[in-house]
């Protein structure tokens, strides 16, 4: 899905939240900037001598998009704090000058900006200063700059490298890489069991009702049947669509699977016979209606994680849940491509014992 930076507050966050590709970025672009309190810093200055343009361009990008560049790291040095940072940058650049430090060819031009702006340092009260993350957020904002557009082209194609590297273009199973998915997995698996028992149990026999009745949990938790979401995730017949599916939305699916075959089992025993398919469809609307308050906090949060999760990290759109549509979260990214995250093979053999337990319960 083609994706424009320029003018999607969504796509820029994504991709600012996204750590893994954020530290690839620092190797696909350089331009390090000068290291303060942990992070790379820069000037306004030097944003825009990077991205060559005015530095009037760069104040009119801040102010007009304020909120979202504070929020990926800008700030106004005032202070101690500001007195620190000249401090410090007069203190690296006399290293420099006195042959102690050797510096790359990206700092060196940094140095230079840096001496250039030293007498208008040392007088003024505020300076506005950028860390990488609100570096990369000007360069995703600015129009009619060839190094900018550069930047947004390298971005996305690092976005999808990360993916590729981690993932192996398997982007469909993407969610079995979190940490929470094999035991909610394994829990779903056991209520499945008891849900198809239950429609055994207390609906006449009919081939049509599993695939039917379990239409009707995903419909009531993401608004789509079995066939809409393998067309959204363009699986093939032989991909389970369960085994897309993130730890959340399996547990809520278990939840659904558990509520109801208790409430179908209730009906049963009051009527004393066995339901047909199409007085099962009605039970469930009542089931539907009498947790409807309970099960709508869960609910919501499934349809947005999943809306979210699969349009950045597999680059499909569910046309009936784009309302809830948010930014992918950094803990997200680090669930799913960071550290935290594993390949399912992997997860299995490490932790054997504990998943067998779990499903013997």
């Amino acid at each position: 899905m083609l994706k424009d930076l320029t003018n999607s507050d969504l796509d820029r966050k994504n991709i600012l939240n996204n750590h893994v590709a954020i530290q690839e970025l620092y190797q696909h672009i350089g331009f390090f900037g000068f290291k303060h309190d942990g992070k790379f810093r820069f000037t306004k200055l030097q944003v825009a001598e990077y991205f060559e343009v005015d530095i009037r361009t760069v104040e009119r990008l801040v102010e007009n998009h304020k909120e979202e560049v504070v929020e990926s790291g800008y700030e106004i040095y005032t202070g101690f704090k500001l007195k620190d940072f000249k401090d410090r940058i007069v203190a690296f650049i006399q290293k420099v000058n006195e042959g102690s430090y050797v510096p790359d060819i990206h700092v060196g031009n940094m140095i230079k900006s840096f001496e250039n702006e030293l007498d208008s340092l040392s007088r003024t009260p505020q300076l506005a200063v950028f860390t990488y993350k609100s570096f990369l957020n000007i360069g995703m904002l600015l129009i009619g700059s060839e190094k900018a557009q550069n930047l947004r082209s390298t971005m996305l194609d690092v976005v999808i490298d990360v993916l590729n590297q981690k993932l192996g273009g398997k982007t469909k199973f993407i969610n079995q890489r979190e940490e929470e998915y094999l035991s909610s997995a394994i829990r779903e698996y056991n209520y499945r069991q008891e849900f198809t028992n239950a429609l055994d149990a207390y609906i006449t026999d009919n081939k049509f009702k599993y695939a039917q009745l379990t239409d009707k949990i995903y419909k009531s938790i993401f608004n789509e049947n079995a066939k809409e979401y393998r067309q959204v995730l363009r699986l093939n017949a032989k991909e389970s669509v369960r085994n897309t599916m993130y730890s959340e939305v399996l547990d809520l699916v278990a939840a659904y699977e558990n509520g109801f075959s208790k409430f179908l089992k209730n009906e049963y025993e009051q009527l004393g016979k066995k339901l047909s398919l199409s007085e099962a469809h009605i039970i469930y609307s009542k089931y539907e209606q009498i947790t409807e308050a309970t099960l709508m906090p869960l609910r919501e949060k499934a349809r947005s994680l999943m809306a979210s999760r699969d349009l950045a990290f597999r680059d499909s759109l569910h046309e009936k849940l784009k309302e809830y549509i948010n930014e992918v979260s950094s803990d997200d990214y680090d669930k799913f491509l960071g550290d935290r995250s594993m390949d399912l093979e992997q997860r299995l053999e490490e932790n054997k014992d504990v998943f067998r337990r779990l499903k013997e319960r």
